[in-house]
């Protein structure tokens, strides 16, 4: 299976969290290694979201949000390319085969879930391997 290397910011320690538009990052009590992302869009992005939640992902294109790890779910949305966005954890669920890749991996957003397929990053949408849902 393919990897896509990008350049990613990553949460270290309780240091500062940028990523291409307002994005800050705060420890979490006991953890002093985790951090929570708090994302804001971008203006000209439709209607300001903040999301929190302890990583964020990025879509390199408009991907829909579902309310469950597969293509039978309803869409309860979608996330507009390049716009980051909060996510607790990921999980196996639907195959889904797009642009060379090939992945089960569905990342939880704050609204629902996505196809890691579509998220830049490695294969966990480069949120660690240890964070399953």
């Amino acid at each position: 299976m393919p990897t896509r290397t990008l350049a990613r910011a990553a949460l270290v320690g309780a240091g500062a969290l940028t990523l291409l538009g307002s994005l800050t990052a705060t420890a979490t009590a006991g953890s002093p290694t985790a951090g929570t992302a708090v994302v804001a869009s971008t203006a000209g992005q439709g209607s300001a979201h903040v999301l929190a939640a302890p990583y964020a992902v990025e879509p390199y294109e408009t991907v829909n949000i579902r309310k469950g790890p597969a293509r039978s779910y309803d869409k309860v949305g979608s996330v507009v390319a390049n716009q980051p966005r909060g996510a607790y954890c990921w999980t196996h669920g639907e195959t889904i085969s797009d642009h060379g890749y090939t992945n089960d991996v569905w990342v939880q957003l704050v609204e629902g879930y996505v196809s890691a397929v579509y998220l830049k990053g490695n294969e966990y949408g480069d949120l660690p391997a240890s964070a399953t849902c």
